[in-house]
């Protein structure tokens, strides 16, 4: 007997959606469930690479986290991960598969239901619970029939399924009694209950709205999420890069060059957690000013962000800045003397000069590399415990003269390496590197800090794990009855 299937689906995109799924998984994962999340199709230049090499959203592998066990791409087998333009490179069952313009991947989405259904059915038969994630609104008439993320996939599954609105952005009633009415009647059945995610305030003030739901919809509401502060779970795409920058605060401030296509930003979410550390996305040269160091994150068109930033005026800017400058993945393409891409993998093709601040060529090469990496940093500050990340990247570089690595490759996935990446200047001042997740190790993130003058006031305390906060404000939102309904696996 197939595992059942409960489903997650919202109003609108940025619900809520990813974090209520999370919490879920951890909350089974407690009552001894063997639980996985599911998201059949993703987009979010934010990735993360499985240990087989695979290429997933990062949401769904902070979902597996959630559920306590190592993501695989059955989980989430299609990625688009958008290039700009109205192009995105589709990754299916966790390898690119093609770079397509949305026109054409509309017409090429029937293809890749058969692949949707293999993976879910897989993680049915080895799990005892499957729950999967909508996307954006699955009432969006207008898209409705190439749908293959929510609905249809709930009724394939026949899912118990929840209804997700967030109160915070107001229109609560028109989000969950609007979608219930543009519901097919077989997909309306399915729905188990709503939820009104990120109440501020008390929701003993709520108790009308509750009321007016239930009575004008004829379905449950199953809780009333709170508003939760300080989550510090990777965003699933840039959206979230929009909302207002942080105020300044006493300590050092990093910038981050928020470049087209920017991709893997959770990067730097450990140095915002750290005590007198801001974290600053920036637009324009001007808004260096004050900062000790600037970072060129990752990129999904790399030769459309060196455009962008002679357009906006940061060559100028970053030979003339005094303080450190990093580079991760595509920022640390940029970096260099030169970027080529002679078989237009990223679309176009062509080559510039680089920003010229390291000594590097790049080619792009139509192989993507993947993997899961360990490695250990050639600096003397960053300490000589080994960092582990990933790598996610098409280009291929390689130091020009004398110029010094900046890590050892020590192993890829679950073969052992003995080759470098990376390169840093001459007094170590600009560094760069293909290595993701490099900040969440705490010597190399803490050494480099304090290189930039960082002296924090006070150590960090432990914190608690955020997926069990999360998970414990959505059980007391929700309830045990309820919870015990969700979780019910009897057929």
């Amino acid at each position: 007997m197939p595992a059942p299937v409960l489903m997650v689906v919202g109003t609108a995109s940025s619900v809520g959606k990813s974090t209520l799924v999370a919490a879920l998984c951890r909350l089974a994962a407690r009552r001894g469930l063997r639980v996985a999340p599911f998201k059949a199709q993703n987009m979010s230049n934010n990735a993360a690479v499985t240990a087989d090499g695979g290429e997933i959203a990062r949401s769904t592998a902070v979902q597996a986290a959630a559920a306590g066990i190592a993501p695989t791409v059955a989980m989430n087998p299609i990625l688009i991960k958008p290039e700009g333009q109205r192009r995105s490179q589709i990754v299916v069952e966790g390898k690119p598969w093609q770079t397509l313009a949305a026109a054409d991947f509309w017409q090429r989405k029937a293809l890749l239901w058969p692949v949707i259904t293999r993976n879910l059915d897989a993680l049915r038969a080895e799990y005892d619970l499957v729950i999967a994630e909508g996307a954006g609104s699955p009432v969006e008439l207008n898209l409705k029939a190439g749908d293959l993320v929510n609905m249809r996939l709930a009724v394939y599954a026949q899912a118990r399924t929840l209804l997700v609105g967030d109160i915070d952005r107001g229109g609560i009633f028109a989000q969950l009694l609007g979608t219930l009415m543009l519901l097919e009647s077989a997909e309306r059945r399915l729905i188990e209950g709503l939820i009104v995610n990120r109440f501020r305030g008390d929701p003993a003030l709520f108790v009308d709205g509750v009321r007016i739901l239930e009575e004008r919809s004829g379905v449950p509401v199953l809780g009333v999420v709170p508003w939760i502060e300080d989550l510090d779970l990777p965003e699933e795409d840039a959206v979230a890069l929009e909302q207002a920058q942080p105020a300044r605060t006493q300590g050092i401030t990093i910038a981050v060059i928020r470049l087209p296509a920017i991709a893997n930003f959770d990067d730097f979410d450990p140095l915002a957690r750290e005590p007198g550390v801001t974290v600053r996305y920036i637009d324009y040269p001007s808004q260096l000013a004050g900062a000790a160091a600037v970072i060129l994150p990752g990129t999904k068109h790399t030769l459309a962000a060196r455009r962008w930033l002679r357009e906006r005026g940061f060559d100028t800017a970053l030979r003339q800045f005094t303080g450190a400058i990093a580079g991760i993945c595509g920022g640390y393409q940029l970096l260099g003397e030169r970027i080529s891409d002679p078989l237009a993998v990223e679309g176009a093709g062509g080559e510039d000069d680089g920003l010229g601040l390291l000594p590097v060529e790049t080619v792009f090469a139509p192989d993507k590399q993947t993997t899961q990496t360990v490695a250990k940093v050639q600096v003397a500050w960053a300490g000589a415990a080994e960092l582990h990340g990933y790598e996610i990247h098409m280009g291929r570089s390689r130091r020009l003269g004398e110029a010094q690595p900046l890590l050892s490759i020590v192993r890829r996935g679950a073969t052992p390496a003995a080759d470098d990446d990376g390169c840093q200047s001459a007094d170590g001042r600009v560094w760069g590197c293909y290595l993701h997740g490099l900040f969440a190790n705490d010597e190399f993130r803490r050494g480099w800090l304090r290189q930039l003058g960082w002296q924090p006031a006070f150590d960090p305390l432990p914190q608690t794990d955020p997926l069990d906060r999360l998970a414990d404000q959505v059980a007391a939102a929700l309830g045990s009855p309820v919870l015990d309904r969700l979780f019910t696996i009897s057929p």
